[in-house]
């Protein structure tokens, strides 16, 4: 699947291209082979003959966690609206996923929500995902994009630089460093590069080393720790549901997850924020389950035995680079993923949002046209507003997270509990928050009047009865899966 750079990948390919296919150029680079560079390099292999994903980690061959992705190990969740959009881009993923036995979820009626102290009413919905652990998602769509034709996946390869035109206003190419005894430098040409570093990326400063202006950035400051553990999956631990989340809310910043994921597995997280630490050790671990306000989580996991030991990943901040904003760049660099926006988790975004741009890209290759920076960046931002504004928004909930609360934010933080409150009970309620937290409907439609009118009125009427009884919506019976 991933493969040492042959010679031939350092020329331009010769190949005919068939006549029914619109070439834009000879060749693409793509940096990174995450989520976000695996599906650019989808993308860009319609459009380009030859498409090179370098990464500087060691790739598996199979379903396996990567070092460098140590977010790999913890819950990750693709909500309804990225799966669709993978699924529009790698056909048959779903089936693959299924096939591996990921249970397909519905992520409002057979997900056990907690926010905001309620227990929201699960209901049946439309908002079906398949719920697949990271190296399992990461090793299908590996596997479908390196089997398209003049694509090739190159891994513990580092990228040193851009190469650049005289002029320096094109990129024509990258400068990379096998990992391996006796290796000197290469430059590699290029017609296009695409930078999925994630939030590793160096494209800021190689911009400035250019004599670019480097974007403004953005922080948001959360300082998240995951904790996670593996268990063996039993559904009627967690009551026949494929999921619990005990979201942190304020004042209270802890809280846990579990997910069930393939060959009868499932993770449990303990989240901590704004420097709450789950501890790492397997009796503080429990001890820490057994302190959260809600007993769920842990009640799953008391008489369960773990199948491996607990693992820690800290994340400091979400952050945001402003190409969108910057004055001159130079053109045949793109960036994409977590290397433009990298966002809070516990949202379940960025998987999602990876696949949104993948198909923003689609849309800006379709002139056959080599894309122009600055309109790829505009409509990139176009995309990444509105998750960023919800993630960040929702951190600013917390006194403790510095930020500009914008009228805005601070309407939707006064609006939101309503809404969890409401969702409680009406099952109209708690579709339109989870539509809207899936990414299949913009924000907006919370605020529109048929929510509204629901949310105010459950308002009222908690307020008459001082109740927050939990309730869950009669099942109709479900076809096969």
């Amino acid at each position: 699947m991933t493969e040492q750079i042959p010679d031939a990948c350092f020329s331009h390919s010769n190949e005919e291209v068939p006549e029914m296919v619109t070439r834009i150029g000879d060749r693409a680079v793509v940096l990174g082979a995450g989520t976000a560079g695996l599906l650019a390099a989808r993308v860009l292999s319609d459009a380009y003959s030859d498409v090179v994903v370098f990464d500087h980690d060691r790739l598996p061959d199979g379903a396996a966690a990567r070092r460098c992705v140590p977010q790999g190990r913890h819950i990750h969740v693709l909500v309804a609206g990225g799966m669709r959009a993978m699924e529009e881009l790698l056909p048959g993923l779903t089936a693959d996923l299924v096939g591996d036995g990921a249970p397909m979820v519905d992520q409002c009626g057979d997900v056990r929500w907690y926010l905001g102290g309620h227990r929201l009413r699960q209901a049946e919905s439309d908002l079906t995902a398949v719920s697949a652990s990271r190296p399992n998602l990461e090793h299908r769509v590996r596997s479908r994009v390196a089997a398209r034709p003049g694509v090739r996946i190159v891994d513990r390869c580092d990228a040193l630089g851009l190469t650049v035109s005289r002029d320096g206003r094109k990129v024509t190419g990258v400068r990379v460093l096998r990992r391996a005894d006796g290796s000197v430098e290469e430059v590699l040409d290029a017609d296009l590069v695409v930078d999925a570093t994630g939030r590793g990326s160096r494209t800021p400063a190689w911009l400035e080393r250019l004599g670019y202006h480097p974007p403004e950035r953005e922080e948001v400051r959360v300082d998240l720790t995951y904790v996670t553990r593996t268990y063996a999956s039993d559904p009627a631990l967690m009551g026949g549901d494929l999921g619990i989340l005990l979201a942190p809310s304020p004042p209270y910043p802890r809280g846990a997850a579990i997910q069930a994921i393939e060959n009868g597995r499932c993770l449990v997280t303990a989240v901590g924020m704004l420097g709450h630490r789950p501890p790492s050790s397997p009796d503080g671990w429990v001890d820490f389950l057994r302190s959260l306000p809600r007993p769920d989580v842990y009640d799953a996991i008391r008489d369960a035995e773990p199948l491996d030991a607990p693992r820690s990943y800290h994340f400091p901040a979400s952050r945001r680079q402003r190409y969108e904003r910057c004055r001159r760049l130079p053109e045949g660099l793109l960036v994409t993923g977590d290397a433009a926006c990298s966002f809070n988790p516990i949202y379940a975004q960025g998987m999602s949002i990876a696949a949104f741009e993948a198909g923003l890209l689609a849309e800006h290759l379709k002139g056959g046209r080599e894309p122009d920076p600055h309109r790829w960046f505009r409509d990139m931002a176009k995309v990444v507003d509105v998750p960023w504004d919800m993630a960040t928004g929702g951190d600013l909930a917390w006194p403790q997270v510095e930020g500009r609360r914008s009228a805005k934010v601070r309407l939707a933080n006064r609006y939101l509990p309503l809404v969890h409150a409401a969702a409680a009970q009406d099952p109209e309620v708690v579709r339109a928050f989870f539509r809207v937290a899936a990414m299949v409907d913009p924000p907006g439609t919370l605020f529109a009047a048929p929510v509204v009118g629901r949310v105010l009125r459950r308002t009222i009427s908690a307020c008459a009865a001082g109740s927050r009884t939990p309730a869950r919506e009669p099942a109709t019976p479900r076809p096969p899966r």
